[in-house]
């Protein structure tokens, strides 16, 4: 497996770790469907919530979550659309994104709740 599949994996192991630790319940990890992707889907309180992870081993060319893109967002709401849609559910839903800085000095984990709204 390449280094990056790698870093990727552990950094999304990692992010689950975390949202349990602050009480969310993970529904789904890797949901998949015709082509949409969630890398977490997990329930907070009243929220359904659609999760983003980007992990990095350096901030040189910017932070993780930088890179979640227009398009990137589009994509998780027209999944999150189908997913709420296949599984009958009526819950506000959430888009927050968990950026991971991984190096050798250790992990740095930034959670953004409501990192992105359903664009109108």
């Amino acid at each position: 497996m390449a280094d990056h599949n790698e870093l990727g994996r552990n950094g999304e192991e990692a992010a689950v770790k975390y949202l349990v630790s602050k009480g969310h319940r993970i529904v789904a990890q890797n949901w998949r469907f015709h082509g949409y992707e969630v890398d977490i889907i997990s329930e907070d309180g009243a929220y359904i919530v659609f999760v983003e992870v980007k992990t990095r081993t350096s901030v040189l060319w910017g932070n993780p979550e930088d890179f979640v893109g227009k398009q990137r967002m589009r994509r998780m709401i027209q999944a999150a659309g189908i997913y709420l849609k296949m599984n009958a559910i009526d819950r506000p839903a959430r888009f927050d994104v968990v950026a991971l800085v991984w190096n050798s000095q250790g992990m740095n984990i930034d959670h953004i709740e409501d990192a992105f709204l359903p664009f109108l």
